[in-house]
């Protein structure tokens, strides 16, 4: 099996998000419905 590692760790970064940001995004997921009729996919914000 091949190794797929990484070499160069140095260029790696952790990314963080601000508290803001994540109950935005919570939010509008929550709040997000994805209805389909005859194979049409509507999206719609419950807001």
């Amino acid at each position: 099996m091949e190794k797929i590692y990484i070499k160069k760790k140095d260029k790696c970064t952790l990314v963080t998000a601000k508290p803001e940001t994540v109950e935005f995004l919570l939010a509008f997921s929550k709040s997000l419905r994805i209805t389909e009729a005859k194979g049409i996919k509507f999206e719609s914000n419950l807001n």
